[in-house]
């Protein structure tokens, strides 16, 4: 196997793979290697779904850009990032802060003490965050669900 060929394929949900484009960058993590990034660019969007248990998923082709003096090995799991692009200076919170109701987002705000629901409309999200577009003002404090 010619290690410098591999590449990776990822399950994208449908409700993102409308923000996939070729080209865009890429990276990815193996368990084996924590803390290594590895860097790559997406370089097909497969056009048929795979449905499975009624979640519909399209495949999406990364192509490695770095090695790491080749010690990836074929059937390896990797945690694979797409950018869709860059947002600076926003305003985010944990996405496990937002809640829905009837259609309507929301966060708890702690305002003098008591709890407060505060409509809130969102933007991006970023792994375990979500950006607020409208309906917190940066410093407000939030208050986060009861881990589990």
């Amino acid at each position: 196997i010619d290690l410098k060929r591999l590449e990776v394929q990822t399950y994208v949900d449908e409700t993102d793979i409308g923000k996939i484009r070729e080209g865009q960058q890429a990276s990815f993590t193996v368990d084996t290697f924590p803390g290594t990034d590895f860097p790559g660019s997406v370089t097909a969007i497969y056009p048929k779904a795979l449905i499975q248990d009624n979640v519909v998923n399209y495949i999406v082709t990364v192509e490695i850009h770095d090695f790491h003096n080749l010690v990836l090995r074929p059937e390896m799991t990797a945690n694979v990032t797409i950018t869709l692009g860059e947002r600076k200076d926003v305003l985010a919170v944990p996405t496990s802060a937002i809640s829905r109701d009837r259609g309507e987002q929301f966060v708890m705000v702690s305002e003098d003490g008591m709890h407060m629901r505060r409509s809130v409309k969102t933007g991006w999200r970023d792994g375990p965050y979500t950006e607020i577009t409208d309906g917190l003002a940066d410093g407000e404090l939030i208050v986060l669900p009861d881990a589990p």
